[in-house]
């Protein structure tokens, strides 16, 4: 009988297909919008990194950070990798959000992607582009449900603007995915991986998971529900809000400053 030493010996990897493996990156962070009237309350947009792509195939549209797994590292590594070359960002944690593995997805062949989230807190974070992209730009997001059942997917840098109408396919274990009716302008089946990521964080949200990332270390509690506000598309009423997050955060001792603003509490969270 065969011992397992001889087995792997015989066994051979070329003898059957194998897939490519990518790992694709859906960075987030909140773009603020400050007005000019200091009694308005901060208002800020969703935004999305976007690489414009320098290569074939789809050359010249816009897409996710990404690219091929090297041997020797992990898929976390490679995204880790893949966004840095190509953007010159360096998150300090990604979540992942599933595999996607339709046979056509990719046109250079049978290639399964791993797709990741990331969250940047920060206003100064810079982008430029790198590797194979041409360009790497933060797009505004609306992900709006139309009275159809359909779903709009917008994103928006200056004159660009990019539309993209999806279906929702199915919703297991907290998980939806989406079927793509129309990818716009944006590269593969890159629709559909931010509409999953976008579910994902806006899931996360509604349980106050992630929302501390986007935001330093010392924040106010109008700008922690803001975060949460502007992630789901909603208004929450700020009782309500301070209710649920009273076991989540800790007073610092601090205020803000600021000429013309009424100085507030900064918490931390706990």
């Amino acid at each position: 009988m065969q011992d397992e030493k001889q087995f792997l010996q015989d066994y051979s990897l070329s003898d059957y297909e194998r897939p490519s493996v990518t790992a694709d990156i859906v960075a987030f962070k909140l773009r603020r919008r400050d007005s000019e009237n200091y009694r308005q309350n901060v208002q800020t947009r969703l935004s999305l990194l976007l690489i414009r792509r320098g290569g074939h195939p789809f050359k010249g549209c816009w897409a996710l950070p990404g690219g091929f797994l090297n041997p020797g590292e992990t898929i976390e590594q490679c995204a880790l990798r893949e966004l840095e070359e190509e953007t010159a960002v360096k998150p300090a944690s990604l979540m992942s959000i599933g595999l996607f593995s339709e046979p056509n997805r990719d046109p250079r062949g049978w290639i399964i992607s791993n797709a990741f989230v990331s969250v940047f807190g920060s206003e100064e974070v810079a982008q430029r582009s790198g590797d194979d992209a041409s360009d790497a730009q933060w797009f505004d997001v609306d992900f709006t449900l139309e009275p159809d059942g359909g779903y709009v997917l917008s994103l928006r840098h200056e004159d660009t603007c990019i539309r993209a109408l999806l279906s929702e396919e199915k919703s297991r274990f907290g998980m939806t995915s989406f079927t793509v009716r129309d990818s716009g302008t944006l590269a593969f089946d890159h629709a559909k991986i931010i509409a999953a990521a976008l579910t994902a964080l806006r899931g996360c949200a509604k349980d106050f998971e992630m929302i501390f990332d986007f935001l330093p270390e010392k924040f106010t509690l109008s700008e922690l529900q803001n975060v949460q506000e502007t992630i789901m598309n909603i208004s929450v009423l700020t009782a309500n809000f301070r209710r649920k997050v009273a076991n989540l955060v800790e007073e610092t001792g601090e205020y803000t400053q600021g000429a013309g603003h009424r100085p507030a509490k900064l918490y931390r969270r706990r």
